[in-house]
């Protein structure tokens, strides 16, 4: 059978076979046809493919120009002479009169246009540690500017860097050099991170639009967005919860979901007594992460990039890497959550305990401006 959606006309046709593969006992379950309430075809700016954002010059990258860097330079100076703690940095005490207006056209691009954008042109090696980061929370608050904790220790960055110094370390998807599938973060409007370097092969992040994958699916599979729907998916991080991956409300579609918290991995196996997933789940996520893949954008990150990604429209995922001998050779992110309040979509019932968390728990906030070990920046554990 040809594939004839035209949001994915062009594609290679190998993974076709995974979406009109066995519908498992799709009919005697009554997933044959969408969720009520859940439409035909999504036609939001949000629903791209990789080959229809991917160009000679992709128009989800700002380029800073030789102005807008003085200006970024002389915002970060203002908010020193004030003498604030780093973490109070506003539009108010971070001015940018210029570039402010473009940052701000790109939050309203990440809820409602295409859900990323990269902010290129921060050369690392033009400021210190703290001056960097500086510089990259006066950025992101002209684009969604609360920010959450991300871990019960109130940890606002997470450091994302190759750790071999346990089997614990190496198997977690923070410390590992291997590639990691499709996900959303467990909270957050928008999931950012900066890369302070590159490693020295591999490493890109991807991708994928979590609109076309459904328009994939209701075309062709909508039994498998009845699946990804239904409440009965057994999460086990951060804690026990059944809920749906998929949710549909105030028009706009919300994806929400992690592998290892559903099936865990070598390193971190799922406890025997929790809930396995079925064969129906099994092929549903099989099946995601093969569109996803067909219809990915791979960016290839340079040193000083900003990302931004609508982490409930958007999934992403990385490809394996290798580490060079030197500190510029060694991948290195700094990943924050962050949420526009002025912007914010509403959340579904099931994913808000996460958004308080990490949002509006009154925890004490810290802010490590490089890598500390494990016990600081805790591994998630399961706990059921």
């Amino acid at each position: 059978m040809e594939f004839e959606s035209p949001v994915c006309h062009g594609l290679a046709p190998s993974w076709i076979a995974s979406v009109h593969g066995s519908r498992t006992n799709c009919v005697s379950e009554g997933l044959s046809s969408l969720p009520s309430g859940f439409p035909h075809h999504l036609h939001q700016d949000l629903a791209w493919t990789g080959p229809q954002l991917d160009s000679s010059e992709p128009h989800y990258i700002l380029s800073l120009t030789a102005d807008e860097l003085v200006e970024v330079r002389s915002a970060k100076d203002h908010f020193k002479a004030l003498e604030l703690d780093g973490d109070l940095v506003s539009r108010e005490n971070f001015p940018l009169p210029t570039l402010g207006s473009k940052l701000e056209a790109l939050g309203q691009d990440l809820y409602n246009g295409k859900g990323l954008s990269v902010v290129r042109g921060i050369n690392p090696d033009d400021y210190s540690v703290e001056d960097l980061t500086i510089i990259w929370l006066g950025i992101q608050a002209y684009i969604a500017d609360q920010r959450g904790c991300q871990d019960h220790r109130g940890n606002m960055l997470v450091h994302i860097v190759a750790d071999g110094s346990s089997m614990m370390k190496l198997g977690h998807h923070r410390h590992s050099t291997s590639a990691i599938s499709f996900h959303n973060e467990e909270a957050g409007d928008v999931v950012a991170w900066l890369t302070r370097s590159t490693a020295a092969s591999g490493g890109k992040c991807i991708v994928a639009s979590a609109y076309t994958i459904y328009n994939v699916l209701a075309a062709h599979r909508p039994d498998i967005i009845r699946t990804l729907a239904k409440s009965d998916w057994p999460f086990a991080l951060p804690h026990f919860q059944c809920r749906p991956i998929l949710f549909y409300q105030d028009s706009r579609l919300i994806m929400n979901f992690g592998r290892t918290p559903l099936l865990g991995n070598a390193v971190h196996p799922r406890p025997e007594h929790l809930p396995k997933l079925n064969d129906r789940q099994r092929e549903a996520l099989d099946i995601v992460e093969a569109i996803a893949q067909a219809v990915q954008l791979e960016i290839k990150t340079q040193a000083g990039d900003m990302h931004f990604i609508n982490n409930l429209a958007v999934l992403h995922r990385r490809e394996g890497f290798v580490d060079g001998q030197s500190a510029q050779q060694k991948r290195h992110l700094v990943r924050m959550r962050l949420r526009n309040p002025q912007l914010g979509w509403d959340i579904p019932d099931d994913l808000k305990q996460e958004w308080h968390d990490a949002f509006e728990t009154d925890t004490c906030q810290t802010w490590h401006l490089e890598p500390m070990p494990g016990d600081v920046f805790p591994l998630r554990k399961y706990t059921n």
